[in-house]
């Protein structure tokens, strides 16, 4: 919800302003506390969330689920109700989002609990680099998106061994897994001082990652996601126990996914039919596996592009347009 609606009005952020929380649609009771005592965080959650969309949207791009919703009663819709891989990855990447929107604005000096970040000089750096820059708050950050995202699943209290306590444990090591891909990929970033750019002098501090890294880490998490079930003592257990067990940065599901083939109202699934396919492709993307054997059309579109592109003295850059005429293929 903090990813749509609210987030184009500012004004409702206003410290004190108590209608932002209880107008929240989906927020838990543990979690509209939290807003209530936080409501300077809740923009860069709604921030946090909407990269999350993006990211999903674009890793998931050329597969036949490609991160939309059939309705928009919520962002990813009835898939969610679904414990799949594909709701794996969209619990690990918001989680994720939120770290990272959080860790950011409080180097920015965004918000008045946090401010840049305190990590423990890296061993390996060299003794005449300076540690100490402004850097990007990812202890915080990720303590507050575990205290703020996981709120949500601690306060339910289901039967020992239930479905939908397997729902409830996949969703939180999820949420982990997400988080600590953010932690994972913040590394060190660091600035030369010195006369004429000479670096006699280097200042360096912690800096989170480019938000992509972290989308295609997550990616990959995805792909060797491990299938899980509940145990009679409330613990998830591998469905398989040839595979290792999951560690806490990896993903986990205990329902099959649907194939996405057909529009299903009830799973979320929009199909694929109109969707465009790659015809050279084998993979994913590919005319057959795309539109699941039905077929495909194919028509021509016009694409302009710049091009004969020539730097002028000094200094700018003129380009020509050129069209094309390209064929597009869709499934039927």
């Amino acid at each position: 919800s903090l990813a749509m609606n609210p987030i184009q009005r500012p004004e409702m952020y206003i410290i004190g302003a108590q209608p932002v929380c209880s107008q929240l649609p989906g927020l838990s009771p543990g979690q509209r506390k939290l807003c209530q005592l936080y409501q300077e965080h809740m923009v860069f959650i709604g921030e946090g969330a909407r990269s999350a969309i993006k990211e999903c949207q674009y890793q998931f791009r050329q597969r036949r689920w490609n991160c939309s919703t059939v309705d928009n009663t919520s962002v990813f819709g009835r898939v969610m109700k679904i414990g799949s891989r594909e709701t794996a990855f969209t619990y690990a990447v918001s989680a994720a989002g939120v770290v990272n929107a959080i860790s950011r604005a409080c180097r920015e000096g965004e918000l008045a609990s946090c401010g840049c970040s305190r990590a423990a000089r890296p061993r390996d750096l060299p003794r005449d680099w300076l540690w100490g820059g402004c850097g990007d708050n990812v202890d915080y950050g990720y303590r507050f998106a575990k205290e703020f995202v996981d709120a949500k699943e601690r306060e339910k209290n289901y039967a020992r061994g239930s479905e939908e306590q397997a729902r409830m444990l996949m969703n939180l090591q999820n949420n982990e897994a997400g988080r600590r891909a953010v932690y994972k990929l913040a590394d060190v970033a660091c600035k030369c001082h010195g006369v004429s750019g000479s670096c006699s002098l280097k200042t360096c501090w912690l800096q989170l990652a480019d938000f992509r890294k972290v989308g295609d880490l997550l990616k990959e998490k995805y792909d060797s996601a491990a299938a899980m079930r509940i145990s009679r003592k409330g613990k998830l257990e591998l469905v398989n126990n040839r595979f290792n067990m999951p560690t806490q940065e990896d993903l986990v599901y205990v329902d099959p996914s649907p194939d996405y083939c057909l529009r299903n109202d009830t799973t979320g699934s929009l199909g694929t039919q109109g969707r465009l396919c790659n015809k050279s492709s084998e993979g994913m993307d590919g005319c057959e596996l795309m539109c699941c054997g039905r077929g495909y059309d194919q028509f021509k579109s016009v694409q302009v592009e710049r091009c004969h592109c020539k730097f002028h003295w000094c200094c700018y850059v003129k380009c020509k347009k050129c069209t094309e005429i390209v064929d597009q293929y869709v499934c039927k």
